[in-house]
């Protein structure tokens, strides 16, 4: 009886992680938190529950916000006070153009990088 990790004895486990930022004014305009976070809040309809999906604070999530509103040319995120009519937030058309091009950016980053990855991997450590 052979015990499942053995047949693994050699192999390497790896994989790639490529974390695209877009920076502007020294803060990080746009990057993979920032873009989770856009999609939250635009299947959520709510900047809080996005954060609480999402496993970070409402003041986290609100901070991010700020710093996406501020970078660009239009906000990415228009919010309403709670009260009685209930509040909430949505992504504006700016927001959606963003995130797609971000999207965009990051898929091919990670496809570029592939065959570098690739040579890399060769080059580590089995896993015992």
């Amino acid at each position: 009886m052979t015990d499942q990790n053995d047949d693994r004895a050699g192999q390497v486990d790896a994989g790639i992680d490529v974390k695209v930022r877009l920076l502007q004014g020294g803060e990080i305009a746009m990057g993979p938190g920032k873009a989770d976070l856009l999609d939250a809040i635009a299947r959520t309809g709510s900047i809080s529950a996005a954060a609480r999906a999402m496993g970070m604070s409402y003041r986290r999530a609100w901070l991010l916000v700020d710093v996406m509103n501020r970078s660009f040319g239009a906000p990415l995120v228009r919010s309403a006070a709670g009260g009685s009519q209930g509040g909430g937030a949505s992504v504006t058309g700016m927001g959606l153009e963003v995130l797609t091009h971000y999207r965009a950016m990051q898929a091919a980053a990670s496809a570029a990088a592939g065959p570098y990855a690739a040579a890399l991997t060769k080059l580590l450590r089995p896993d015992n």
